[in-house]
């Protein structure tokens, strides 16, 4: 099970439209400083981090009086794999394991994000938290996954770029759980990792080319 943004598309997409661009258009709409509009958006984002409304697109479209997802599909041409995840898919794809995609992203920026790199055929099911009503630091989202495609949680490896949705895994019971270290090309390395970690998914490949055992940190 693979998590989409940091994981196996660049996070510096995201981080450039919530972190630049949304906060730009905040203070346009609002007729204030950029950096007063940036602090008073970043306070708006801080309250519901790794809530569901955290995720959706509708709520901040309405709650900031401006589209949202036309401010994505404007800067799409930035949306890319990371290095060395679309080879990995590839391998990946090629042998007897289902893979499947999961994560937090709002259906329409899935939808945009697959138009633009094509995604999809290397996954056997792809599954949104606002299709299963809850987000992926939530126990009800593994509960509702597991029902749909009836995995071992002790035989599923997950990889994910966000600490909190690993630890939500790790309650659940899956066992080989991965923490991405450079989710965005456009930062440095993050350290001091909770989870066994590697800087992208192409790390996982033996050199035989299937994927290698995970062990816990």
């Amino acid at each position: 099970m693979l998590d989409m943004d940091g994981t196996i598309l660049d996070l510096a997409f995201d981080n450039y439209v919530w972190k630049q661009l949304v906060p730009e258009r905040y203070a346009i709409h609002n007729g204030l400083a950029y950096e007063t509009a940036r602090d008073r958006l970043f306070a708006k984002y801080a309250a519901i981090q790794g809530d569901l409304e955290w995720y959706c697109l509708d709520h901040w479209s309405e709650r900031l009086g401006f589209d949202v997802l036309q401010l994505h599909h404007d800067v799409h041409q930035r949306i890319d794999y990371l290095p060395g995840a679309r080879a990995f898919l590839e391998r990946v794809r090629d042998m007897d394991i289902k893979v499947l995609l999961v994560t937090n992203s709002h259906p329409d920026t899935l939808t945009l994000k697959e138009e633009t790199t094509g995604f999809s055929g290397f996954f056997d099911g792809i599954y949104s938290a606002h299709t299963l009503g809850f987000a992926k630091e939530r126990q009800e989202f593994w509960k509702i996954l597991q029902e749909k495609e009836g995995f071992e949680p002790k035989s599923t490896v997950f990889v994910d770029d966000t600490e909190p949705v690993l630890r939500s895994a790790d309650a659940y019971g899956i066992d080989m759980l991965v923490t991405i270290t450079r989710p965005d090309t456009s930062e440095p390395m993050r350290g001091s990792p909770e989870f066994a970690a590697v800087e992208g998914v192409a790390e996982l490949l033996t050199d035989g080319g299937g994927p290698g055992v995970v062990h816990r940190k």
